[in-house]
């Protein structure tokens, strides 16, 4: 597990940390009044856990309307901002596991020094990238500017052989079951998680607050699918560390077979028959009754 700083009520802002411990508190307390608490999870992927809480009706992943994830016209998705599907039709014409997708959610902010050293990382890897750079993901810049990679990269972002592609907000189930992708640079949000594992898609892990500090914990150490940064000694993960994560985690087989292992797991929870279908079923006869 995560140490302790990582907490999920630790936050620099101190009101933000009273605020959420209280609300985490609360949320506990009234949680013992429930007969079942339903959970957006799979028993296979986290049996132990399930296993401490009796009244936990695990019934996810909450993301497929036929039991599938690996047929893009039957997912359902919720979205902060207008999707720019444009990056599927740039998907297509990229090879087979060869995209990194990169995607903090709608609450990560980074400085422009971060930004930049992530930037300037993922063009030393050399490989096409999919990045979602919503509106205000840059702290120095206003929440609703429109950002401008040409500021950023070394060389002209257009001029780069269609390596890389920048959007504001993607349709991210279907890019996770999009064959190009290999690996997912994600803040571990838990709809991010959960959407990743159902694809069988690699790790790299970039938590930012609250639970995505453990669900990293998760990823890395318990699941074994993906990998962390290391920041340096000013707090700035550098893009030396990139590229050679990038590397790292797409030359690990290993990995790769555990992610696609995980996916099965899921899968069988969300069949017919699977664990996921008779708790959801059981709940239903549990109203009627």
């Amino acid at each position: 597990m995560p140490a302790a700083d990582k907490a999920p009520w630790n936050f620099d802002d101190a009101v933000a940390k009273r605020m959420t411990f209280d609300h985490i508190f609360k949320t506990s307390q009234s949680s013992e009044m429930a007969d079942w608490w339903l959970c957006n999870t799979a028993y296979n992927i986290e049996a132990k856990a399930c296993s401490l809480l009796p009244k936990i009706l695990p019934i996810g992943p909450l993301m497929a309307n036929d039991q599938s994830a690996s047929n893009p016209k039957n997912i359902l998705g919720s979205h902060f901002w207008i999707e720019d599907s444009s990056c599927l039709s740039w998907l297509d014409q990229q090879k087979p596991c060869s995209v990194i997708y990169i995607a903090f959610g709608s609450s990560t902010v980074h400085d422009k020094a971060q930004f930049q050293e992530l930037a300037l990382g993922l063009e030393l890897t050399g490989r096409p990238f999919l990045w979602v750079v919503r509106p205000g993901f840059i702290s120095e810049l206003g929440k609703n500017t429109t950002f401008n990679p040409n500021g950023i990269f070394e060389e002209n972002y257009n001029n780069k052989n269609n390596l890389g592609k920048i959007v504001n907000w993607a349709p991210q189930q279907k890019v996770l079951v999009h064959p190009s992708i290999a690996c997912f640079v994600s803040h571990c949000g838990w709809n991010s998680t959960i959407e990743g594992i159902s694809n069988g898609v690699p790790f790299l892990c970039w938590p930012y607050f609250a639970d995505q500090f453990a669900n990293k914990s998760y990823i890395c150490d318990i699941w074994k699918v993906g990998m962390g940064f290391q920041p340096s000694v000013n707090g700035i993960v550098l893009r030396e560390e990139v590229k050679n994560k990038v590397d790292q985690l797409l030359g690990d087989e290993d990995i790769k077979r555990r992610s696609l292992e995980l996916k099965e797991m899921v899968m069988k929870d969300l069949a017919q028959d699977g664990q996921s279908s008779k708790n959801f079923n059981n709940f239903i006869n549990w109203l009627e009754a």
